[in-house]
């Protein structure tokens, strides 16, 4: 019974952020945002080059040397008492050896009553996860295209319950320097559980997402265009709520055209000044704010915002992302120039 009861908070932890695309996998604290500026642009950039430490999470190619030698740390409260955070350091070994990436990220469930098949109280427990990465970029010769991988070690433990998994992320970017143009794709979480729970090896939340920003020329504005989860065409889902009942007492479900569900594998983002010591960031993901939005009321359901300020050899960046009425994140994050 306490088993069950894991189980079913797990899920529910995760598929309100994951609709479809949650409740299937283990490890979904992989995908959530790394940094406020990822979660400000909407959550899933994978084309930013500059010296963001945190920017190698999601698209490993973008590690470069003015990463180097500057640490991350990020923290945020996501529902409840479950809080999350994420730490990145990156170093330069020579200009032909190039830029090493580390990372941990974790996820803390907070504290739960255990009770037995009869309802009667047993005893509190707790539940956490975390993966320490290692990633590399390599710059193909005698162009702007470049190639990277992160390599994970992931540890979860869910009330009595210990998992240990493995994972790598491929990423691959092209950067078009006349146009100021990037382009890139990402292919992450491809692994598996070295030890399951109990005695079934469930999949991780593998993660295809392709993305193209640009400076634009005469305007202090970075655009991002990313495509979300192109690993399954089909993520949209009925939602209940908005099914009709016809005169003769028979339901109907919400049907999701093609368009809809095209829609909900986009992701847009803006950044101003994004060369500045002071940036503003928006962004918008419409599966989000189609899965979460309430009939007949305005929620804001998938808008997110934030911004970065520089002071010396720190900087300090924030974000928030509005999920419901009821329910929305904070991130914070400091960034430190060690040289």
């Amino acid at each position: 019974m306490v088993s069950k009861k894991i189980l079913l908070f797990f899920l529910l932890t995760t598929s309100v952020h994951y609709g479809q695309i949650g409740g299937k996998y283990v490890y979904q604290f992989l995908n959530l945002a790394q940094s406020p500026r990822q979660a400000a642009l909407g959550g899933k950039t994978v084309t930013v080059v500059d010296y963001d430490v945190n920017q190698a999470f999601y698209n490993p190619a973008t590690i470069n040397g003015e990463m180097s030698n500057r640490l991350a740390v990020n923290y945020g409260n996501y529902y409840g008492e479950v809080s999350y955070g994420t730490a990145a350091y990156a170093y330069t070994w020579d200009q032909h050896v190039q830029t090493f990436h580390a990372g941990i990220n974790y996820i803390n469930y907070g504290s739960f009553e255990g009770r037995d098949e009869l309802g009667n109280l047993t005893s509190d427990f707790t539940g956490s996860e975390a993966a320490l990465s290692l990633g590399y970029a390599y710059n193909i010769p005698w162009t702007t295209m470049y190639v990277g991988t992160n390599v994970k070690l992931i540890s979860s433990t869910l009330e009595s319950y210990n998992s240990w998994g493995v994972a790598t992320d491929l990423g691959f970017l092209y950067v078009d320097e006349k146009n100021d143009i990037n382009y890139g794709l990402s292919v992450r979480n491809l692994g598996f559980q070295i030890t399951p729970y109990q005695d079934v090896r469930e999949k991780l939340p593998l993660s295809i997402d392709a993305g193209i920003s640009q400076l634009l020329e005469n305007v202090p504005i970075r655009w991002h265009l990313t495509l979300e989860n192109l690993q399954q065409w089909n993520i949209a889902f009925s939602n209940p709520n908005r099914a009709e009942t016809t005169l003769d007492g028979e339901t109907n479900e919400e049907k999701v055209s093609f368009f809809n569900n095209a829609l909900r594998h986009v992701i847009m983002g803006a950044e101003l000044f994004p060369e500045k010591g002071f940036n503003i960031r928006l962004g918008y993901n419409f599966r989000r704010g189609q899965e979460l939005k309430i009939l007949d009321q305005r929620s804001f359901a998938g808008i997110s915002a934030g911004f970065g300020l520089r002071f010396g050899k720190i900087k300090f960046d924030y974000s928030y992302s509005r999920y419901t009425l009821a329910a929305s994140t904070n991130l914070f994050g400091l960034m430190i120039n060690l040289e």
